[in-house]
């Protein structure tokens, strides 16, 4: 038996949904539809940069080597780029991230045959984001279902991920380890080890690790808090402040067209706040509205940078981005940078759909095949624990509970027939019968709850498979850390992926 992949439909919001199915042209791009428009789409973005020589300029953030420094120079001279990105995650962050990695990947490849000329995958790391709750932790499976693996900080909030260091994380290390079990391919935990060092900040770590792993690929990795990617984007961040006014009247317009037409709006408007990040004694903190005009002269290339909202503005200004991955959320809130977009007089980023799926390892197989089970059967957090704890009773115990329910159907209805029934209401006969068989139910769930309690091997065997599928009742592609599937899988797990990955980029263009 072999690794399996399952592709599944990626979720999203009804507004998310719009973009998803290929843009509607008011609140998202439209997503070109001919090998004609997208070449159109793609000379365009070349016209539209703010620097021709985007590559020398980026270059110090992105030290790019082998296929993907190659794919650059290509792009960097008659093409476009593809995109993606996501904030750091301890180890690499969930599989999403590298899902939306292999994506970029396989559309640059598929528009590059479709249109003629290079595209290039970039994967925006955003080391300067600072929701370091969401970069400490990851999930890998576990004997036992899913083990969280997290680290803590004395950072206060507001620090940039690339500016928190890494510090001793042996332990933690150690436990990643431990889950990849006796695996075949040391090469993923070896590059573990090498981005995560002590003196490493967590950004500076995730950017080394996915170089190492996605570089030999093609994928090329941008440092976002690099000084050359604020140095380049210098321009259109001041724009932002100078506009601050006309951005929030447009954003405020937009959330009120999104709401009349019953969608809610993913990024929430904070009042007063421009969408320009300064820098305050090491924070990340956005400059108010009032002090724009203050912020306009004090500032000097490399001390601003963009909110959510305004970076994928700004991503394509810096570089000839013809469209970015995204997932679900990122699909909705395009439709509020779309508004950012035309305050500034520039056009809507185009966005769309990463791949989504299941991997299936060949142990998790087993076990659905065993108890005759679906990936599907896991989505509720309980429910195949209970269905396994109850079939786990013994057979003499289910019959006489299954023989009770029936002797009771069975003398209740007798009864109804009885002279003297009609005194009573029949409802009072059948809420009788339903009460005693509620009660009847309750005692098999203490029967079952006690099996669950003492554990067997069927309902270890669900505990296993759940650590996989949905840890922690969390979709696997949310949670689940590649580091262990990559470690037992390698190649293969790659060549499977993209080989999915390919069939959604020809879908979508």
């Amino acid at each position: 038996m072999t690794l399996r992949l399952i592709s599944t439909p990626i979720t999203g919001s009804s507004l998310a949904r719009i973009a998803i199915d290929g843009g509607d042209g008011k609140w998202y791009a439209r997503r070109p539809t001919s090998a004609d428009e997208w070449k159109e789409r793609a000379e365009r973005s070349r016209r539209l940069l703010l620097d021709r020589n985007w590559l020398e300029s980026l270059s110090p953030a992105l030290e790019a080597t082998g296929r993907a420094a190659e794919r650059l120079e290509r792009a960097a001279m008659s093409g476009v780029a593809v995109t993606t990105g996501q904030q750091p995650g301890l180890f690499g962050g969930p599989l999403y991230t590298w899902w939306k990695a292999l994506s970029a990947l396989s559309l640059a490849d598929t528009l590059e045959k479709k249109i003629g000329i290079p595209v290039a995958p970039i994967f925006w790391a955003a080391t300067d984001d600072s929701d370091f709750d969401e970069a400490s932790y990851t999930v890998v499976p576990s004997a036992d279902g899913a083990e969280r693996i997290e680290i803590t900080t004395d950072a206060p909030a507001g620090t940039p991920l690339s500016e928190i260091p890494v510090g001793d994380i042996e332990d933690q290390l150690a436990r990643l380890e431990h889950s990849a079990g006796s695996a075949p391919s040391v090469q993923i935990l070896d590059a573990v080890r090498r981005a995560y060092r002590s003196d490493s900040t967590l950004g500076s770590a995730y950017v080394a690790l996915l170089r190492e792993m996605l570089e030999p690929l093609g994928v090329a990795v941008l440092d976002a808090s690099h000084p050359s990617v604020r140095r380049a984007a210098f321009p259109l961040l001041k724009r932002a402040l100078e506009r601050s006014g006309e951005i929030d009247g447009a954003l405020s317009a937009r959330s009120k067209e999104l709401k009349s037409a019953g969608h809610s709006t993913q990024v929430k408007l904070v009042k007063g706040r421009t969408l320009v990040f300064g820098d305050q004694s090491g924070r990340r903190d956005r400059i108010r509205m009032r002090d724009a005009a203050d912020a306009l002269n004090d500032s000097v290339p490399g001390s601003l940078g963009p909110n959510v909202l305004l970076r994928p503005i700004v991503e394509r200004a810096i570089i000839p981005t013809v469209a970015y991955i995204g997932g679900g959320a990122e699909i909705a809130y395009f439709a509020q940078t779309g508004a950012v977009a035309e305050a500034l007089e520039m056009d809507a980023p185009l966005v769309v759909p990463r791949w989504s799926g299941m991997v299936i390892e060949p142990r998790i197989d087993k076990i659905l095949e065993r108890h005759s089970l679906t990936p599907d059967d896991f989505r509720d957090p309980h429910a195949v624990e209970s269905k396994m704890a109850r079939e786990s009773l013994p057979s003499a115990l289910r019959e006489k509970i299954s023989k009770l329910e029936k002797t009771l159907t069975v003398l209740t209805e007798a009864l109804t027939r009885t002279e003297g029934a009609d005194l009573v209401a029949p409802s009072v006969l059948e809420g009788m019968r339903r009460g005693i068989l509620h009660r009847v139910g309750r005692l098999e769930r203490r029967f079952a709850a006690s099996v669950k309690q003492r554990g067997n091997d069927a309902l270890r065997d669900a505990s296993i498979a759940r650590g996989s599928l949905y840890p922690s009742g969390t979709p696997q592609e949310r949670a689940l850390n590649i580091v262990p599937l990559l470690s037992r899988h390698g190649d293969e797990l790659l060549d499977a992926v993209l080989a999915e990955a390919g069939k959604h980029a020809a879908r979508i263009t």
